[in-house]
């Protein structure tokens, strides 16, 4: 039978350092690598040469969120923090197959702040930087 349901923000958990979090708004990740065509002889590439992978996520939260980090930061400093983010989306009841992706050793690199007039809430996007991503981890 043919399964044409998409994974839906709705079924999406994450945990920050042990702690699901509920209000969350966004979350983006993924891996980079650098890579540069070599040159020798002729005018075309002789192969693709491989450098540094690097990872940079970023976790859109509520303020009631962040302040609850904060909280629980040494320092009150979320800067200052080492976590693993887990993410998890799929619902076994819509026959969707469960998929999990371990973001390790994550450190944010920033927590900017900004309300405007009109707002009703804060959203915080904050950038980090990690060491390695398990895609698809069981």
């Amino acid at each position: 039978m043919f399964n044409s349901n998409e994974y839906e923000f709705s079924d999406l958990t994450v945990v920050i350092a042990g702690r699901d979090i509920t209000g969350i708004r966004s979350i983006k990740y993924g891996s980079k690598q650098e890579k540069e065509a070599l040159y020798a002889k002729g005018d075309k590439p002789h192969s693709i040469q491989r450098g540094n992978k690097s990872y940079e996520p970023s976790i859109g939260l509520l303020q009631s969120e962040l302040e609850a980090i904060i909280e629980s930061s040494p320092n009150k400093d979320p800067l200052d923090i080492v976590f693993n983010v887990i993410v998890c989306f799929g619902n076994p009841s819509k026959g969707d197959a469960i998929v999990t992706d371990v973001i390790k050793n994550v450190e944010f690199t920033e927590i900017p702040k900004s309300l405007k007039q009109g707002d009703k809430f804060m959203e915080i996007e904050l950038p980090a930087i990690a060491l390695d991503i398990d895609f698809h981890k069981v």
